[in-house]
């Protein structure tokens, strides 16, 4: 199913296909390609409006009865750390940081093979090949990196990031890591990192993909003070997040055509400075 605007782009609606978050639902998404001259802007745009990455495509859950899949951001000005945060950037401390461009490695699909075998191995990326691996890294029409960490002692590669770049932030797209070293919370680590970077960088948010009342999978997100989701087509703090529902109502979620009549589109032909 197609939905346009007077203007490019142009909005499609995935078919139903079984939640990976909640059990027993069903998801929809909606979607459009990123691509040509204005896929910066677009990305910039729509990442502020919910959306989310993936290769050239940009795309916001848009399921028929629920609204439980929430964006999260992190305002790095109202971020301070808790007592667990702090003792997991003290235990990863020795960890070496190093941002490249865009581009797969062996070494990279090693760890991204044994994360999946180890934490995801029924999930939609289990087979997912080398080919397909060097797609989801190097197919972006936008400025992105991959932040690699390393181990200084032993130089092996602990964990992964990529990382889009953003106009008001930074966008953590995927992230991987070793699963032999569950103690050291490398997932909640390479968030702290993407708060310093954003700090060094003077970016005011991090972008990390969506939070859903109700999956353990996503609980990790509501523990970081700061945190916003977008909810209503606007972004709020997180106050509670036993305040949010994930409740199924066949009103959850605007028809189509109404939630393309509301996205924000950038000026295609923006003043040349």
């Amino acid at each position: 199913m197609r939905h346009t605007l007077p203007i490019a782009p142009q909005f499609y609606v995935t078919a139903p296909q079984p939640c990976p978050y909640l059990a027993g639902r069903m998801e929809r998404k909606l979607f459009t390609a990123l691509q040509g001259e204005g896929a910066e802007r677009l990305n910039n745009a729509l990442s502020q409006q919910g959306f989310r990455r993936s290769q050239n495509v940009l795309y916001r859950p848009s399921c028929s009865d629920c609204a439980a899949c929430l964006s999260a951001r992190i305002d790095v000005a109202a971020f301070t750390p808790t007592k667990t945060q702090k003792r997991i950037a003290r235990r990863n401390a020795h960890l070496s940081r190093r941002a490249t461009s865009p581009w797969a490695t062996e070494d990279q699909y090693d760890l991204f093979r044994r994360y999946l075998d180890a934490r995801h191995a029924d999930g939609g990326m289990a087979d997912m090949d080398v080919f397909e691996f060097a797609a989801m890294i190097e197919e972006t029409p936008i400025r992105s990196r991959v932040i690699e960490y390393t181990d200084p002692a032993s130089r092996a590669l602990i964990a992964v990031s990529l990382t889009d770049v953003l106009d008001d932030g930074l966008s953590m797209v995927y992230s991987f890591y070793t699963p032999d070293q569950p103690k050291a919370s490398l997932g909640t680590w390479m968030i702290l990192d993407h708060i310093e970077i954003a700090r060094e960088n003077d970016l005011p948010y991090v972008y990390l993909g969506y939070w859903v009342p109700g999956s353990p999978k996503m609980g990790y997100k509501s523990k970081f003070s700061g945190l916003e989701v977008y909810v209503g087509g606007q972004w709020q703090k997180m106050t509670d997040p036993e305040t949010f529902s994930a409740t199924i109502h066949p009103l959850s979620t605007d028809p189509i055509a109404e939630q393309v009549a509301n996205i924000s589109l950038p000026d295609r032909h923006p003043t040349r400075r």
